[in-house]
């Protein structure tokens, strides 16, 4: 065999590449391969840190009989749907509508013209519960390839044909002061009163919905009906944080829990989930009075920092959920593994803070840890908890998909940025800048985007219309943090790109995923939810809001009419589905808010800038833009015409295009931030 998959930059497709299945990229060769054998084509999409993947891989693809059959009989192509989220965008889509329901891993049958005619998930090796064996299927479909390969074809045809003509663009709507109160209505009915959060099991962490929630009580704190915006998020943060979802020892977060009390993980650790939690976990300890919310969100920086950074300064995507093909092996505990780390007084009280028990609350009768109270004893948890970490840190561990996503990344950049604001802690912000150096220098190739790199060198696979919005929207908090003009540059540009390539020229403020230059597709991707990142068009709304607060020309006009025209399309989501718009909302309390910027002049190192820049951070609502820098500095135009006041630093606040007088005390920055923080209804 070829082992086509040998260089890939995908750990995903590095696992599969000596499989015994004669496995191809996606590609154009690819299809051409099933055209001149005139077979059909088996796309396995899934990802690395995907369990049921492993699952599958090492029960068929792994197995010589199942791979021999799929050489005979197909042309198997292998996607790492984060690298290629356009194909697994577009095939899933398909396999929700033949089968109901959609995952990963995620098994179609395309003719050679890519069109999907069968598709599904996970396969056993056997028949189960009325599921026929992967075997059993592969023979199926290829005995009605070769006896009805007409009518399969016809088929498939009819089936693409059905999902374009069901993928209309949202129609224009308002995302007014009602549609969101409408949405916070909308939640609060949705809301777990007994443990939190949103629905029932599988439980996800609402990152999205949780900052919108925040700027929402922010714009408006006047408690209405029942619990308020700034209650439904406390409650959720405190629960996740102190159940198993998050990790007790090192820090940061699981996928998901598959029960609504937050107790058993599905273990997977994404980068993408961690940054949007670091920001709201962030946002709450800015608000003051959370001292659970700032312990999280430094810990989560650091999981960060310390497990997901790659040598060349970027985020790893992801960490596995298995450990040696054992879910969850390396976190869990039973009471004699305490024992033995802690010994006999040490684990009896751990048992009892961790909440582990002789039967286990996950499997064969270990538990995952919890921590539902803060103990008392400090001294003693530091022990403990070092402890175990060490530990657990001797012990097998997950195995880390390190390709850098450009889009995930900068959802961390601009984590990272704000958490940094918001407890002090500049070397995030160094963090941010060096994952940031490496988008720009490694990602963006002949002025394009790229997907994804793995050690400084960047894949194939061409920027979604995700990485352009959330690169970009973190290349202008970093212009914020650093007054540094060349994130505010990169960014317009990005932001141009955007608007150039992705946006429907026939259904205005509609975004496609590929640019109008992409590969295509049988079909163009177009996806405004939120699911479990921001969909690329709240992205790229949210980025298009700041850069028009921090432009100050005839380009901000033109970002902000962008902004709104895709926030119209918007409103009909937010009103029937808020829990899939949470981006949108949060964006959509931005532009109700403002544009609210702050603008700081001063001399570099000086107290009274500083003094001013820190009360801005603390007491700016969530969406505002807040800069700081020397007077009339070159490249930002936030502080032209801005000068020193009788010599002093001075902070301009601006609401609505309208600007206070300039302020020199902290005092007088902190009231005039409370005038703009309630906007006139």
């Amino acid at each position: 065999m070829a082992h086509r998959l040998a260089n890939a930059t995908s750990p995903y497709l590095l696992q599969h590449a000596d499989n015994p299945v004669d496995w191809w990229p996606w590609s154009p060769e690819a299809f051409e391969e099933a055209r001149r054998r005139d077979v059909p084509v088996l796309l396995s999409v899934g990802y690395a840190a995907c369990h049921w993947c492993h699952v599958m891989a090492h029960e068929s693809f792994e197995d010589e009989t199942t791979a021999a059959l799929m050489n005979e009989h197909f042309v198997s192509i292998k996607v790492d749907r984060e690298e290629r989220p356009d194909v697994d965008a577009v095939y899933m889509e398909a396999t929700q509508a033949m089968t109901g329901q959609g995952g990963w891993p995620m098994t179609c049958f395309l003719t050679p013209d890519g069109e999907p005619f069968h598709c599904g998930t996970y396969y056993p090796p056997a028949p189960l519960q009325g599921m026929p064996s992967f075997r059993q299927l592969l023979g199926a479909v290829a005995q009605a390839w070769t006896e009805r390969g007409g009518e399969v074809r016809q088929a498939a045809a009819r089936v693409v044909e059905q999902l374009s003509a069901q993928r209309v663009p949202l129609p224009e709507s308002t995302l007014d002061d009602e549609v969101i109160a409408s949405a916070v209505s909308h939640l609060h009915a949705e809301f777990d009163a007994d443990n939190a959060g949103f629905g029932g099991a599988p439980k996800f962490p609402p990152s999205m919905v949780l900052e919108f929630l925040l700027r929402h009580h922010e714009r408006d704190p006047e408690p209405g009906s029942g619990r308020t915006a700034l209650e439904m998020v406390e409650a959720t943060c405190e629960a996740m944080a102190r159940g198993g979802i998050y990790d007790q020892l090192a820090g940061g977060f699981a996928r998901y829990s598959v029960d609504p009390e937050w107790v058993v993980p599905h273990f997977e650790k994404m980068l993408y989930d961690n940054a949007l939690l670091l920001r709201v976990y962030a946002h709450l300890a800015r608000l003051g009075g959370h001292p659970l919310a700032e312990r999280i969100t430094r810990e989560t920086a650091e999981f960060l920092l310390r497990d997901l950074r790659t040598p060349e300064g970027g985020f790893a995507a992801s960490l596995d959920a298995d450990t040696e093909g054992v879910e969850g092996l390396t976190y869990v505990w039973t009471p004699e593994q305490l024992h033995e780390v802690l010994g006999e007084s040490d684990a009896v009280w751990a048992a009892e803070l961790f909440e582990v028990t002789e039967s286990g609350t996950f499997e064969h009768g270990a538990s995952t840890l919890q921590l539902k109270r803060d103990p008392q004893d400090h001294a003693r948890w530091r022990r403990v908890r070092d402890s175990l970490y060490d530990a657990r840190s001797r012990r097998p561990q997950p195995a880390k998909d390190d390709k850098v996503v450009t889009g995930w990344n900068g959802m961390a950049i601009t984590a990272l940025v704000e958490a940094a604001t918001a407890l002090d802690e500049p070397h995030w912000i160094t963090a941010a800048e060096r994952a940031a150096t490496l988008l720009a220098e490694r990602h963006l190739v002949d002025g394009r985007l790229r997907r994804s790199s793995r050690d400084g060198v960047a894949g194939t696979a061409a920027g979604v219309l995700e990485d352009y919005g959330s690169l970009a929207d973190g290349l202008l908090a970093l212009h914020q943090a650093t007054g540094d003009p060349r994130w505010l540059d990169t960014a317009r540009t990005l932001l141009d790109i955007a608007l150039d390539q992705f946006a429907d020229p026939d259904h205005p403020g509609v975004f496609h995923d590929t640019a109008a230059d992409a590969e295509a597709l049988v079909r163009r991707p177009s996806d405004p939810t939120d699911n479990a990142s921001p969909s690329g068009a709240s992205s790229v709304a949210v980025a298009l809001l700041s850069a028009a607060a921090l432009g100050g020309d005839s380009v901000a006009t033109r970002y902000r009419a962008a902004a709104e025209q895709a926030l119209s399309r918007a409103g009909l989501l937010a009103q029937r589905a808020p829990r899939f718009a949470g981006h949108w909302l949060s964006a959509a309390e931005a532009l109700a808010h403002g544009p609210l910027q702050v603008a700081v002049a001063g001399e570099a190192g000086s107290r009274d800038r500083a003094e001013l820049v820190a009360a801005a951070l603390r007491h700016a609502p969530g969406g505002a833009v807040t800069l700081a820098g020397e007077p009339e500095a070159t490249g930002v135009p936030l502080l032209a015409g801005r000068p020193l006041v009788g010599g002093a630093a001075a902070a301009y606040v601006c609401r609505g295009y309208v600007c206070d007088r300039p302020v020199t005390g902290v005092e007088e920055l902190v009231e005039a931030l409370g005038r703009s923080r309630v906007a006139p209804r």
